[in-house]
């Protein structure tokens, strides 16, 4: 068995990708893998199950790369900033906003719930930025002041910022076995 895997996570974060995502690297580790290289393009999606695959993927024992293929977006950028090598295609971007939250039609809110709601979002703030602060030569001062003005990096911008380590097109080595992510929400 191959000690090297690619997993290609071309699909939302949410609690069906991430699940499968940390299921697949489970088996594989289970299996004696030692390397992963995570192909994502992302629009973003949940914080919550986003930071939660950030954690394991740093947290586990093996190498992990990422290398964004398209576009890594929103809540993307910080399960991106798990690798310890982050690669980028030539054509590609990274776009940082403020966390937001969705609202049924319907709801109705409290003056208290809509503080705790409040209070939550700046939490999701601090951590994102905490977590792209920790992975960059960015201060989360910094990173919050680009999340809030919705910046999007480029490659070479990405590079200066020390959110990627290196620029190149070719993803995986012939023979690799690809694993594909995909979301069932």
């Amino acid at each position: 068995m191959s000690e090297r895997f690619v997993i290609k996570f071309y699909t939302p974060v949410n609690e069906s990708s991430i699940n499968q995502l940390m299921k697949t690297v489970d088996q594989k580790l289970a299996a004696g893998a030692r390397e992963f290289t995570v192909l994502i393009s992302t629009s973003g999606g949940s914080v919550f199950h986003g930071l939660t695959a950030y954690n394991y993927l740093k947290g586990i024992p093996a190498t992990v790369t990422t290398h964004n293929i398209g576009s890594v977006d929103s809540i993307g950028v910080a399960l991106y900033c798990a690798g310890q090598r982050r690669i980028s295609v030539p054509q590609a971007r990274f776009l940082l906003h403020p966390v937001s939250m969705n609202f049924r039609e319907s709801a109705n809110y409290e003056e208290p719930k809509l503080m705790e709601l409040v209070k939550s979002l700046r939490v999701d703030m601090e951590n994102c930025a905490s977590v792209i602060a920790a992975n960059t030569r960015q201060t989360k001062r910094h990173v919050l002041r680009a999340m809030l003005s919705r910046h999007t990096l480029d490659p070479d911008r990405a590079l200066e910022w020390g959110l990627v380590h290196e620029i190149r097109q070719e993803l995986f080595e012939e023979g690799t076995e690809v694993i594909p992510i995909q979301s069932g929400s």
